[in-house]
């Protein structure tokens, strides 16, 4: 499974841990695991977008897994922006 992960990283640029566990039908913290050993090779970083880190309103009306995102650092990455600020 972990090659159809990174398969699917390197297709997709950039994903949610909600959607990456919709797409292998597993639990977040199962693909936390998963993720873990790209993470630990370099191949992968975790971002948080902006409205996550400064929101700290602390209300619970965003999904923790839609706000971890995974993306693909290798070669094939261009750079994709994770949200736009107007």
């Amino acid at each position: 499974m972990l090659i159809a992960i990174r398969d699917y990283l390197k297709e997709q640029k950039v994903c949610s841990l909600a959607d990456l566990s919709v797409k292998f039908k597993t639990t977040p913290e199962a693909m936390r695991g998963m993720l873990s050993h790209w993470l630990r090779k370099g191949q992968v970083i975790c971002e948080s977008p902006q409205c996550f880190t400064a929101c700290k309103k602390g209300c619970v009306s965003c999904d923790p897994a839609e706000l971890e995102i995974y993306r693909w650092k290798g070669r094939e990455a261009l750079g994709i922006p994770l949200t736009s600020v107007s």
